[in-house]
């Protein structure tokens, strides 16, 4: 995660210099500061909205002002900007702002209800996880676990740096997802590159094997 700074003409940016114009800007927020109000911010907006003082109503909205205190209040660096940084720069699109509200855009684990999206389904979708968890979930499928829904990604690069988080060896399931939609199934896009669901059952998955081409 690199540093985030404000081009005059083009906003908030990441890196050294604007992509668009090369202007170096003004620096908003570090790299470590970002990555901390970044893990913050979505950690309350999916997990603690009462440990960090916010109210989310069913769709996992809250009020943008109540999330600017709650970061304020914990980091006295934080200003209001940084939020905005923040979330304008996610590079997954964890966040979602409309007019003077804001939400996780998925990975919750407290109950909200988010609309579905109009965004296509690729006919493939890919789940990362841990060598030994792939004997059961081949078994019994994938399910939401500690979260509310399954998530899935949608390549293999991403599935593979979701399972990173927790082993140093990830395993790529494949997934069907034409599949899942053919049975009735929602497949719902959110952020960048994530795709939820309620289930994945065993019959929609197989396993990746290294050195293997994913299909188109």
């Amino acid at each position: 995660m690199s540093d985030v700074r404000r081009c005059p003409d083009h906003g908030y940016v990441e890196g050294i210099r604007c992509p668009v114009c090369g202007t170096s800007g003004q620096v908003v927020l570090d790299a470590d500061r970002r990555r901390r109000l970044s893990k913050f911010g979505s950690g309350a907006l999916r997990h603690f909205p009462e440990d960090a003082g916010i109210e989310l109503d069913d769709s996992g909205w809250a009020d943008w002002s109540a999330v600017v205190e709650a970061v304020t209040s914990r980091y006295d660096w934080a200003e209001e900007d940084a939020l905005a940084a923040v979330v304008a720069t996610d590079p997954k699109g964890r966040f979602e702002v409309d007019d003077c509200r804001i939400r996780a855009a998925y990975g919750h684990s407290v109950a909200v209800d988010l609309e579905p999206t109009d965004a296509a389904v690729p006919d493939v979708l890919y789940h990362g996880t841990a060598p030994e968890n792939v004997e059961s979930i081949l078994a019994d499928g994938l399910r939401p676990m500690n979260r509310q829904l399954v998530h899935l990604s949608g390549s293999v690069d991403a599935a593979r740096s979701v399972g990173a988080r927790h082993t140093s060896e990830p395993v790529v399931l494949r997934v069907d997802a034409a599949g899942l939609l053919e049975s009735g199934q929602r497949v719902t896009k959110r952020g960048v590159d994530v795709y939820t669901t309620q289930t994945v059952p065993p019959r929609f998955l197989d396993r990746l094997e290294a050195g293997e081409q994913p299909r188109e």
